[in-house]
């Protein structure tokens, strides 16, 4: 179909319903004479007459009686086309995908959704929890959750809460190997850690004589934080673990900090969503109940 003609599809529309150019001009909020201009172009665009018209009457020709009977089931499924997204944007419903990293989104997220399906029981929730950093766009995800440095990219990001993470182990360990004094003294131990990473894991250390990078080894490399987790609680060896994890631990005394003189990099947890002109209800409603539960200064 020519598209100048597409457009003019709703004028003639209307007209056609209302069984008058007052009427339809009423109904779409337009004048009389937008609206035959409008009849008149489709007219010269199809290369036929389509109504006729008088001072008192309007009906509809032979040719179009047929185009209307097929062209109003175009209309009215474009009017419900923009019903729905209007729908959507108006309040918050529909099929919502949100892609977690695993641990933090069981430990953190998942507790919470409950509370959120109550406050919005239009939204069906979608949750993919993996610590592979899903592409957005590509894979149709509304919303996803990414702790640490952000990769360059076209995606929207809003920093939801910091994030802490503390050299530790349990004291059983520490009471087996002995106690590193120094950054280098890691080297000597047996270090827990992240195999996920690109390029390989370094653990950058903030101390008196400025930063300092190490290059963890040890015989237990996993991507699970849970399993690291629990690997430290048996004493296995030293790890370096965000304090969403450990830090009931570390209170209770079932870990301990390893150099506490020396800081690991803040990093940030961050809710990223594709570029969009209008924002859905649905991912507004996400993005400020996670702030309102989980969001820190």
């Amino acid at each position: 179909m020519n598209q100048d003609a597409f457009a003019l599809l709703p004028a003639f529309v209307a007209v056609v319903e209302a069984g008058s150019f007052s009427g339809a001009a009423r109904q779409l909020g337009s004048s009389k004479s937008a609206l035959s201009k409008k009849v008149s172009q489709l007219e010269q665009l199809l290369g036929c007459q389509l109504l006729y018209r008088t001072t008192r009457s309007l009906s509809l020709t032979e040719a179009g009686e047929r185009y209307f009977e097929t062209v109003r089931h175009t209309v009215r499924l474009a009017r419900d086309g923009e019903d729905a997204i209007s729908a959507l944007q108006s309040a918050p419903r529909g099929l919502l995908r949100v892609t977690v990293p695993m641990v933090y989104g069981r430990r953190h997220l998942v507790p919470l959704i409950p509370e959120f399906l109550a406050r919005y029981p239009e939204v069906q929730l979608q949750f993919e929890m993996s610590d592979e950093r899903r592409d957005l766009i590509a894979e149709g995800f509304d919303v996803g959750l990414r702790i640490g440095a952000l990769e360059d990219s076209s995606l929207i990001a809003r920093r939801l809460a910091p994030c802490h993470s503390t050299l530790c182990a349990a004291p059983a360990y520490l009471a087996r190997a002995g106690v590193p004094a120094t950054p280098g003294d890691l080297e000597r131990h047996n270090c827990l850690f992240y195999s996920l990473f690109r390029g390989g894991t370094q653990w950058r250390l903030q101390g008196p004589e400025g930063e300092v990078g190490i290059t963890p080894r040890g015989n237990f490399e996993v991507n699970n934080s849970d399993a690291i987790h629990s690997a430290l609680l048996a004493g296995l060896g030293i790890g370096n673990m965000p304090d969403f994890i450990v830090g009931e631990d570390l209170a209770a005394g079932r870990l301990v900090p390893v150099l506490p003189a020396y800081r690991l990099p803040e990093h940030g947890i961050w809710c990223l969503y594709p570029r969009r002109r209008h924002l859905p209800a649905k991912v507004e409603a996400w993005l400020g109940f996670l702030a309102e539960r989980l969001g820190q200064p």
